[in-house]
């Protein structure tokens, strides 16, 4: 089923809409990104490759929903135009319903979907508890490549809210700013991919896996408002999140849909645009 809030759908629903003659569950014509990626390791394209979702065709995380690594970050905004190809060339259409899926932690697909949300496609849903979740639930798998038809998605950049550097440090200090990475690389402690360890001022640490169940699948909102309210965040108050490079702290934006807080900012570059200038503070501990 569709979840209430129209963020996430279940394997049956997806499967329900997918095997309708015009789509149930009010998903007519859907359209199947597989967006699985790693940080490391083999790319997820492999993945794909090895078995997907049938219909669903392959996105890839690095080169085509964002833009080139540099300044900016690892994975910055991509370029508007670059992005309506990419997506067109996927068959993403203006009228035509999007379910993202990844491996199964929603992390990947969670930047899918603010991507696809951001460039004004409203309606896009994550595949909640992922690949694992459709194959746990014994639905079909295919290794065919799928050559979908083209697209005609008009991108509109904008429509979610995001951060630069300055505006990031300046919610830190006027609302809360979430940092959706592991404790031990917002303390300082380790990093293991950026050239510098800490976190920024006046930031606060959630992890992003604290949003979601064991499976994957995302909590309830109740119980996402619940935490969100321990870590700080405040109704009337601004709230945005930033991670390493702007992939998990998407997740942490899904979240926030979920708890009510449709106006919560992503800082897309995070902690790797941010440390790409020394004169930015670095702050330790808890």
């Amino acid at each position: 089923m569709v979840s209430a809030d129209d963020l996430t759908i279940d394997p049956d629903g997806l499967r329900s809409g997918l095997e309708g003659p015009e789509g149930r569950e009010g998903l007519p014509g859907i359209t199947v990104l597989d967006a699985r990626w790693r940080l490391s390791g083999r790319p997820g394209r492999a993945d794909y490759v090895e078995g997907h979702i049938p219909g669903a065709v392959f996105i890839d995380l690095d080169t085509e929903l964002a833009g080139e690594p540099g300044p900016n970050g690892r994975h910055p905004l991509p370029d508007p135009a670059k992005l309506q190809e990419q997506l067109r060339a996927k068959g993403v259409r203006n009228d035509k319903p999007v379910v993202v899926y990844d491996a199964g932690d929603g992390q990947a697909a969670a930047r899918a979907w603010w991507i696809l949300r951001w460039a004004g496609h409203r309606d896009t849903r994550v595949l909640d508890g992922g690949f694992a979740a459709w194959t746990n639930q014994g639905h079909p798998v295919t290794t065919d490549e799928t050559t979908p038809t083209e697209g005609d998605i008009e991108v509109k950049p904008g429509n979610l809210p995001s951060l630069t550097a300055e505006e990031a440090a300046a919610l830190a200090e006027q609302g809360t700013l979430i940092d959706a990475r592991v404790a031990p690389r917002f303390r300082g402690e380790v990093e293991p991919i950026d050239p510098v360890a800490g976190h920024i001022p006046g930031a606060v640490n959630r992890p992003t896996t604290e949003n979601a169940k064991d499976d994957g699948r995302l909590k309830t909102a109740e119980e996402i408002r619940a935490g969100f309210a321990e870590t700080g965040v405040r109704d009337g108050q601004p709230v945005g999140a930033y991670c390493g490079s702007g992939v998990t702290a998407a997740h942490t934006v899904l979240a926030l849909h979920r708890a009510g807080r449709t106006d919560a900012a992503l800082y897309v570059g995070s902690w790797s645009d941010w440390v790409t200038d020394p004169n930015r503070p670095v702050a330790t501990g808890e």
